[in-house]
């Protein structure tokens, strides 16, 4: 009796963990890996352009201006490459920040390296946070690493360095991540800075480039350290896994294009529905009307956006991602800035300022506007003007805010159905009360856009 038991009792058990182990396979995983900052869930994001911002140019000149930075709602610092610049081959006068001379120094145009580490201390006194570019992908001609160590780099047929393949990228070189000791080299002088002068991270130049098994390998090592923060230039969902906490979103800036100067919705409608529903929930992702790129060679945000700018800053703003601001851009930047050579941004004040102060801002304190996971999912909300009105619902902890923008140069009268949105409602920019009810109709400006926060 006993044996017939234990053998019923044996069989239940067995049945229950492989029940179990098959129920495994089937639970809902997490596809990014890797652990986030904590203070980056709501974090905003600034890109310095050294050079350009000061007449100085300098790390000590640039401190001015953390604190309007600091008001203004801005989290990161994103400093745009801070190496010596090659002379082998330069591009103009002044050279590429691209062209990285030595990945371990400091470009004496800025300052020097206790100047560097005075500037981190002083942007992580205010509650900031401060990234610098890594150009991994290539070096200037005359880095050192050409002579030292020749076979860290691609080769022509002829055995010549060659720049990277089909680019004009003639200033620079190719380097080779099929090469151990190389990976080691470059993993090491990431850490150097994180070590050295306390930076919270990277972004990364062309980070598709390079093999994604690098970057996974080096970001475990830099988190051994700290906490970093990683933002690709870059947008494959590879990279979320292991390597990047962030990449560009190059989507939604083409399709704002596309919807400001086509004034045709159907793109931005697509890349809303792809992000929410093939993007990983944890990742995140840079929007952005500008940056050094579009700036110094697309033209500037009046050129590419028109009237239809504003509108497309505030919907970076309120978009799953972190929405970015380009130096000058807050001071109403209306030229592209010359990229080999000195072209010091004029200050001064502009509505755009505005604009990203208020949506830095609520982005701080409304947990539908955080990052990844803990953000609220965008839920669209049904007009009758869809081809030209963007109208969608995110909400999370009780916070909720609900966009409506009118991307058309006409004047429009929108029914919305917010039959499930009902409640008190602030807008964020002329604080004007409303009181949604189950049918609303809104009457839009050309190129008007309402943010309603739910009181």
């Amino acid at each position: 009796m006993k044996s017939i038991l234990f053998s019923i009792l044996f069989i239940l058990n067995f049945s229950l963990s492989q029940a179990q182990t098959t129920d495994a396979r089937y639970q809902p995983k997490e596809y990014v890996e890797l652990t986030h900052p904590e203070w980056s869930k709501n974090a905003t994001i600034y890109e310095v352009n050294l050079r350009q911002y000061t007449q100085e140019g300098t790390f000590k000149a640039f401190e001015k201006h953390l604190p309007r930075l600091k008001k203004m709602g801005v989290d990161i610092i994103w400093l745009m490459p801070i190496h010596p610049i090659g002379e082998k081959n330069r591009k103009g006068t002044m050279g590429s920040y691209y062209s990285v001379k030595d990945f371990k120094g400091i470009n004496p145009e800025f300052g020097n390296m206790q100047d560097f580490k005075n500037l981190v201390d002083k942007i992580h006194s205010m509650g900031m946070y401060v990234i610098i570019d890594w150009v991994g992908n290539h070096s200037a001609w005359d880095n050192p690493l050409t002579i030292e160590n020749p076979e860290w780099y691609t080769k022509t047929r002829e055995g010549n360095f060659q720049p990277t393949p089909w680019y004009d990228w003639d200033d620079i070189i190719d380097f080779d991540y099929d090469n151990a000791d190389f990976r080691k080299y470059m993993t090491g002088a990431l850490k150097f800075w994180v070590k050295e002068a306390n930076i919270d991270g990277y972004r990364a130049d062309v980070a598709g480039f390079i093999p994604v098994d690098f970057w996974e390998n080096a970001r475990a090592e830099l988190d051994e350290i700290k906490p970093v923060f990683m933002l690709a230039e870059w947008e494959s969902r590879d990279l979320f896994k292991n390597s990047f906490d962030m990449t560009y979103s190059w989507s939604l800036y083409n399709q704002l294009k596309t919807a400001v100067n086509e004034q045709q919705l159907g793109g931005l409608v697509e890349y809303l529905s792809h992000d929410v529903n093939s993007s990983p929930r944890n990742a995140y992702r840079m929007t952005f009307t500008d940056n050094h790129d579009m700036n110094s060679w697309s033209g500037t945000t009046q050129k590419n956006f028109g009237p239809g700018l504003k509108t497309a800053i505030v919907m970076t703003g309120v978009v799953n991602g972190m929405p970015l601001c380009y130096s000058g851009q807050e001071a109403g930047l209306n030229r592209s800035l010359k990229f080999f050579e000195k072209d010091v941004i004029e200050w001064k004040h502009d509505e755009n300022e505005e604009i990203f102060t208020k949506l830095f801002h609520l982005k701080h304190k409304n947990q539908a506007l955080w990052n990844g996971k803990i953000g609220g999912e965008m839920i669209r909300v049904v007009n009758d003007k869809q081809d030209k009105v963007i109208s969608f619902y995110r909400e999370k902890n009780n916070d909720a805010v609900f966009p409506i923008l009118n991307f058309s140069g006409d004047e429009v009268v929108v029914d919305i159905n917010t039959k499930y949105y009902q409640g008190k409602y602030k807008e964020l920019f002329s604080e004007k009360m409303f009181d949604i009810k189950d049918k609303t109709t809104f009457t839009l400006a050309p190129w008007a856009y309402l943010v309603l926060v739910k009181q």
